[in-house]
């Protein structure tokens, strides 16, 4: 008999269907996926089954027996834990603050954190953490309740190989021990090497239900999106189907192939000699590194949200020297960061989160010019077939759709220059597709592109040349063309380095 079933679950929000018919059945002693593009509902029936929101049909049953989860608290009751997609810790408390906070034993918490050789300060304040170890903690709390389901919902996302390896390690662990794991994420790969059965999503509705083999990949992607992913290889930097994106340049433009930046010797790490490189106008320049090499430094220097200690940076062939994100978007550069939730605002609709950066530049008083603000936003949402249906608020949107955003307000806003940021962490590969799209498009309209990205492989998708950062330290730089995944790893583990081809 299956631990969990969930049968015929529909939900809505208004006109938006969030959830049509799902139906799910996860046995004892099973790691179970739940996979589906973003918006296909699976953070819904997450969020169903951990009482955060109730689903308005269908029956969801626990070891045989009807249950009607109303809460969080009536989740935990009948066994359930959940690690959410974003951390679920108060950034102004401590970690033992925010444990206490929602009455989870502290000690079992710490024994977990010990049992994954993760050392942790209890009395940090949880906004000092990085994100990796965030999710890590979420986990520990999670297994310090001793769930008979644990739910993980794209946990791995935002976690470098060696934390991910752990999070393995423990849904093995569980799943030895007879009790459930139900595993969200849009890697494949981990599904394939970890998983016993997928249910697999689309549109709300439960399309199939299958063993997850290594090689087999296509036919889930064939169940997620109706179509092969082969095709959508063959559909990355092809037309994209709407109309052609403009960027519409806030700094003084450079011909293209021209160094649009240039970083000398900016420390962001442990080499004192800093980081260098240049970027052109219509190159879309690679990052690759390992957790805490300083690519986030890296990024936070340029977009200014931090001031660096040491080296300098040029933009247009101009000192650049941003003490606030404000300076750095008026001087053209912006940030697609990978937390789409610090970028967003999320109770605000579509329209006012495209619309918002427009009037960075007002130098006087004036009527908004409604005509072009609509012009400019309704342009941005055809160029990434952003889904308005939940038009209201943004943070009703899917997570793929909520990335899109953080894309469009800068398509409608003008820039040169663009940081992005583990743009597709977290998104289906049907997004990545349309992301990966428009960098090209951009690039080809002479934009420059900074892209870090955790998945080695988007490097030769995507980029043209790519530099790889150790320590703080360039390692690595070499063509796209020559950045396959032992490339790569080589140098980002430091083991000597490697100079672009002549």
């Amino acid at each position: 008999m299956p631990f969990l079933e969930v049968n015929n679950v529909a939900k809505r929000y208004g006109p938006v269907v969030a959830l049509k018919s799902a139906e799910l059945a996860v046995e004892p002693g099973e790691i179970h996926a739940l996979l589906g593009a973003n918006g296909a509902g699976k953070s819904t029936l997450v969020k169903i089954l951990t009482g955060v929101i109730r689903h308005d049909s269908g029956t969801i049953t626990v070891n045989g027996k009807p249950v009607r989860i109303g809460s969080p608290e009536g989740a935990r009751k009948v066994g359930f834990a959940p690690v959410f997609q974003d951390p679920a810790m108060l950034p102004d408390l401590t970690v033992a603050q925010n444990l206490r906070l929602t009455r989870t034993d502290i000690g079992a918490t710490r024994e977990w954190l010990d049992r994954m050789e993760l050392t942790v300060d209890l009395t940090e304040m949880t906004s000092d953490l990085p994100l990796p170890t965030l999710r890590m903690l979420d986990l520990a709390r999670a297994l310090a309740r001793d769930p008979q389901l644990l739910l993980l919902d794209e946990i791995t996302a935002a976690l470098p190989s060696d934390l991910a390896e752990k999070v393995f390690a423990v849904m093995r662990e569980w799943r030895d021990r007879g009790r459930s794991v139900l595993f969200i994420s849009h890697r494949l790969a981990e599904v394939t090497a970890n998983c016993d059965r997928a249910s697999v999503l689309r549109d709300g509705r439960t399309v199939g239900t299958l063993v997850p083999k290594s090689g087999e990949e296509e036919k889930i992607v064939e169940l997620m999106l109706g179509t092969t992913r082969s095709e959508l290889a063959e559909s990355i930097g092809a037309d994209s189907g709407g109309e052609a994106t403009v960027v519409e340049a806030t700094a003084p433009q450079v011909a293209v192939g021209e160094p649009q930046l240039e970083v000398r010797n900016l420390v962001v790490g442990d080499d004192p000699d800093g980081i260098s490189f240049e970027l052109r106008a219509g190159e879309i320049l690679g990052v690759a590194a390992l957790e805490g090499q300083g690519q986030d430094r890296l990024f936070d220097y340029l977009a200014g949200q931090r001031r660096p200690s040491g080296g300098e940076m040029v933009v247009a062939g101009r000192p650049f020297s941003p003490r606030t994100p404000f300076e750095a978007i008026r001087s053209g550069v912006v940030l697609v960061p990978a937390d789409r939730m610090l970028a967003l605002l999320p109770q605000r609709p579509i329209r006012e989160n495209i619309a918002a950066p427009l009037y960075n530049r007002i130098s006087r008083w004036g009527p908004i010019n409604r005509r072009d603000e609509t012009r400019r936003v309704q342009k941005a949402i055809e160029a990434l077939s952003i889904d308005t249906r939940a038009q209201r608020q943004a943070r009703r949107l899917s997570g793929g759709n909520q990335q899109k955003l953080t894309l469009a307000r800068w398509l409608a806003a003008g820039f040169t220059t663009m940081l992005c940021f583990d743009p597709t962490r977290g998104i289906d590969v049907g997004t990545k597709r349309q992301i990966y799209a428009l960098l090209r498009e951009l690039a080809e309209e002479g934009a420059a592109v900074l892209l870090f990205t955790s998945e080695l492989p988007e490097i030769q998708l995507v980029c043209d040349r790519t530099i790889v950062v150790y320590r703080g330290a360039v390692t690595g730089e070499m063509p796209a063309s020559e950045a396959d995944e032992p490339a790569l790893l080589k140098a980002a583990h430091g083991l000597g380095t490697v100079e672009a081809a002549a």
